[in-house]
């Protein structure tokens, strides 16, 4: 195979191919952002990959443009839309599609630098071959749209650790970006009987116990810091019951999976015992068997702040109560109320 095609080769992915990798973009209504990722996988010096998006449930024109692209065939792109579920949905499904063996996703409104394929490859092969299956992936740094790196560096240029340890022993913050192996990601899917949304760490802390990630301090990602004017936001009005299923698996993942490291960062754990109450009382159920998984120190921690996550559940009751009362009053909300 070839491992580093001239740019006018665009065939890859096509016909069943296997390619090197699979860049996943999993998107909703974001016909305005493509383009700029699109461009930005054009430049690529690296070509031995496919492109593949999952459109969940989109409205707007992105069909009609992705159809646009494909017709152009300078990328291998393959579309496969879906009914609106979510992200976790999309993603699943993006990793039993790939035909890539290492799968990189990229945000429907994110870029990276023309050289981003090629130096992930080149990291990916500078472990060494009798090492590299107790690899899953290679992560690097992000920068923003003015070269300015986001979050923390790692504390060397080169860092074969896990997500766990950089968390807790380095204290790496940020947002980073890289890779994982196609095939480990297939061992580790992101739970769909869950409703609403589902932390990533769920999964990359799971497969931090199984396998190192090579941590390089490049720049490739562009991160979108801040959306430009007139771009839709977030909502600010929060549904907590719809993000309870989730939160509840993640604080019980970090009070097993991360519980050794309690003694670096008391805090965080301190903060998923209150926070698995709160989330509890909104109606998320943790996984059968949860409380036995519990290591021994965490038992007594998720008793004693148990009325912090009361206190917690009574606050963002009385925000979304002030909240809903402030969308009656407001102009155009058919309100009679001064």
């Amino acid at each position: 195979m070839t491992r580093n095609a001239p740019a006018d080769e665009g065939k890859a992915g096509e016909a069943g191919r296997p390619v090197v990798f699979t860049v996943f973009t999993a998107t909703y209504n974001r016909a305005h952002t493509l383009p700029r990722l699109y461009q930005a996988l054009q430049a690529q010096t690296f070509r031995d990959f496919e492109w593949l998006i999952v459109d969940d449930g989109s409205t707007d024109e992105t069909p009609e443009l992705v159809a646009h692209w494909q017709r152009e065939g300078k990328l291998a792109i393959r579309y496969v839309r879906q009914e609106h579920a979510h992200k976790k949905t999309a993603f699943n499904r993006g990793v039993a599609l790939a035909r890539g063996e290492l799968f990189l996703a990229l945000d429907s409104d994110d870029a990276c630098v023309p050289q981003a394929l090629e130096r992930f490859w080149f990291h990916w092969q500078s472990i060494p071959e009798n090492r590299r299956q107790d690899f899953s992936a290679v992560t690097c740094l992000c920068q923003d749209e003015e070269g300015r790196i986001v979050g923390d560096p790692f504390p060397a240029p080169v860092v074969d650790s896990d997500s766990l340890e950089m968390r807790h022993r380095y204290r790496v913050r940020g947002e980073k970006w890289g890779f994982h192996r196609t095939d480990v990601l297939r061992r580790f899917p992101f739970p769909e009987d869950l409703s609403g949304y589902v932390p990533e760490d769920v999964v990359w802390m799971a497969i931090a116990r199984e396998f190192k990630t090579r941590y390089v301090n490049e720049p490739l990602r562009i991160y979108r810091v801040a959306a430009p004017p007139g771009e839709e936001q977030i909502s600010h009005a929060l549904d907590w019951r719809a993000m309870a299923p989730g939160h509840v698996v993640w604080m019980v993942s970090i009070l097993t999976v991360e519980w050794p490291y309690f003694r670096s960062n008391p805090r965080r754990f301190l903060w998923a015992a209150a926070t698995l109450t709160r989330f509890r009382l909104h109606g998320g159920r943790p996984p059968r068997g949860w409380w036995r998984r519990l290591p021994g120190g965490a038992r007594p921690l998720v008793v004693a702040l148990a009325p912090a996550g009361v206190v917690l559940w009574v606050r963002d009751r009385l925000v979304r109560a002030k909240r809903q009362l402030a969308r009656r009053r407001s102009p155009g909300s058919g309100s009679m109320g001064a």
